[in-house]
């Protein structure tokens, strides 16, 4: 397994906080510095759907950066890193990746991501999409983005919202060659004996 030694990590105001949140929890668990950025639309979303305090995602984080500060060490290239996933990614912040206009440091932050040829991971939270959408979403992926909606998966007959969420938190560090206990996957066996995924 390769381990990444630097992630960043934007959260941005798009519907389903909780994602970025698991996300930093299991990265806890792994040999990775996260390096965070939580938009000022993130910080009210966390309140309206968790029982999070902003403090309480903030210490997660290794380091925790201003939404404003393009100054930051993470707006250059020279700052080595593994990559970025943004948990959830809202449509604002994907245009404004697709157009290279960066207006804050999450946007600039993967900007740089994509010019220094690192891995760029979009949790995108929309649907339905129209052709605009589309179009800065095929233009992200030609740039070598990797878009990433978290669609819950089936197959391991998830019984709590819980099991859907860990399962796409999982698959998101899997392209990170991460490995997670919160992934259950087909054909394999969890720490019972039983097989983890099954079709139901």
């Amino acid at each position: 397994m390769t381990t990444a030694s630097r992630l960043i990590i934007g959260i941005t105001g798009a519907s389903g906080a909780i994602y970025g949140i698991r996300l930093l929890q299991a990265l806890r668990e792994l040999p990775v510095e996260s390096h965070v950025i939580i938009s000022r639309s993130a910080e009210m979303t966390i309140g309206y759907e968790t029982s999070y305090k902003l403090r309480d995602v903030q210490q997660l984080a290794d380091e925790i950066y201003s939404f404003p500060d393009v100054g930051a060490a993470i707006s250059s290239g020279s700052f080595r890193t593994d990559g970025m996933i943004i948990a959830p990614c809202s449509i604002r912040s994907m245009s404004e990746i697709a157009t290279g206009v960066t207006s804050n440091l999450l946007t600039r932050a993967a900007d740089v991501v994509l010019k220094e040829r690192r891995k760029l991971v979009l949790m995108l939270r929309e649907t339905p999409l129209h052709s605009g959408h589309l179009r800065n979403l095929l233009s992200l992926s030609e740039m070598g983005a990797i878009i990433a909606p978290p669609v819950p998966a089936f197959y391991h007959n998830p019984q709590t919202l819980d099991d859907v969420i860990n399962q796409s938190v999982g698959r998101v560090l899997d392209i990170f060659d991460l490995e997670s206990p919160l992934v259950s996957r087909w054909g394999e066996r969890g720490p019972d004996g039983n097989p983890s995924s099954r079709r139901g």
